[in-house]
C-alpha cells in the first residue's frame, strides 16, 4: 500500500505531462539477453519503451543511482543482510512473501492459470495454519514451491494492455503507470488491506532491503553498460512483458532465465 500512495503522487505531479500521450504507443519491447543488449546500445539503436518524461526521469535516475543508493540504500541494505540473524531474515521474508499469496492467487485465475491458482491458495493456508502465519515455508518444505508472484498489472498486461508511461520514481525506482493501476488493485485484497500504512511501509522497507542486498552481484552490468539509465529501464520493461505473457517468451524474444532470475525480479521491487 505504501508504493501505491508513492505513486499515486508521483502520478498526480506528473499527470500534466503525460495528457499529450498518443494514441499509438510503440511496442514496449527491449533485449533481455545482457549481451545483446549492450550490443544494441553500441550500434545507437532506438529502444521502443514509450519514455514521455525522459529528461525528468534522467535526473530522477542520477538521484537514485549516484547519491540515494551508495549513501542510503546500499549501506542500510547490506547491514540489514551482515547483522540480522538469518533465521529471522528468513522468518520474516516467508511472514511478508505469505500476504502476497492471496493476491498472486486471483491474479493467477484472472490470467487463465487454474494451476498456479491452486498452488498460492495451497500455499497461502498451509504456511498461515502450520507455518506459524508464514514465518516457517512448511508449503516449500512440503514440495509445493512458489511459482512466482502475479500481480494485477500482469493480468492487465495479459489482456493486452501497454504498460503505459514509464516513470522513475525517487528512492523507489522504476514504475508504470499499469503497475501503478496493477499495485493499487492488488492493496484491496486480503490480507494486504488490512495492513496499516506504516506496517505496508515496513514492508516495502524491508523486501526492499533484501532486494538490494540482492543487487550486488549485478552492479558491474550497469558499470559496464554505455547508458545505465535505459539499460535499467529496458530490462524493466522487458521483465513486466514476460511477467504479463504468463512466462511465454515468442521465438522472436528468447529469454536467458538466469539473467531474469538473477537480476529482473530484483530490479522489479527495488
Amino acid at each position: 500500500m505504501s508504493k501505491n500512495i508513492i505513486f499515486s503522487v508521483f502520478l498526480l505531479i506528473t499527470l500534466a505531462g503525460c495528457a499529450g500521450t498518443p494514441e499509438d504507443q510503440k511496442a514496449e519491447t527491449g533485449a533481455t539477453n545482457v549481451a545483446d543488449y549492450i550490443e544494441l546500445e553500441e550500434s545507437g539503436s532506438h529502444s521502443d519503451v514509450y519514455d514521455p518524461l525522459e529528461g525528468f526521469n534522467r535526473v530522477m535516475w542520477d538521484l537514485n543511482y549516484n547519491y540515494l543508493d551508495p549513501y542510503i540504500a546500499r549501506p542500510v541494505s547490506l547491514a540489514y543482510v551482515d547483522y540480522v540473524p538469518s533465521p529471522l531474515r528468513t522468518g520474516l521474508s516467508n511472514f511478508l512473501a505469505n500476504l502476497d499469496e492471496p493476491a498472486s492467487m486471483v491474479n493467477s485465475i484472472i490470467m487463465q492459470n487454474p494451476k498456479d491458482a491452486v498452488t498460492h491458495f495451497n500455499r497461502f493456508w498451509i504456511n498461515t495454519v502450520f507455518g506459524l502465519a508464514g514465518i516457517i515455508d512448511i508449503a516449500t518444505a512440503a514440495d509445493i514451491p512458489t511459482p512466482g508472484g502475479r500481480a494485477f498489472g500482469d493480468s492487465l498486461g495479459y489482456y493486452g494492455v501497454g504498460n503505459g508511461p514509464y516513470f522513475m520514481v525517487p528512492f523507489y525506482g522504476p514504475v508504470t503507470l499499469r503497475e501503478g493501476v496493477g499495485d493499487t488493485a492488488d492493496g484491496f485484497y486480503l490480507p494486504l488491506s488490512l495492513l496499516t500504512f506504516w506496517q505496508s511501509l515496513g514492508k516495502w522497507a524491508v523486501e526492499g532491503m533484501e532486494d538490494r542486498a540482492a543487487l550486488v552481484s549485478q552492479e558491474s552490468m550497469l558499470r559496464d553498460s554505455p547508458d545505465p539509465y535505459v539499460f535499467t529501464r529496458d530490462a524493466y520493461i522487458q521483465h513486466k512483458n514476460f511477467k504479463a505473457s504468463g512466462g511465454e517468451v515468442s521465438e522472436e524474444e528468447p529469454v536467458n532465465e538466469e539473467y531474469l532470475d538473477d537480476f529482473l525480479d530484483e530490479v522489479d521491487d527495488y
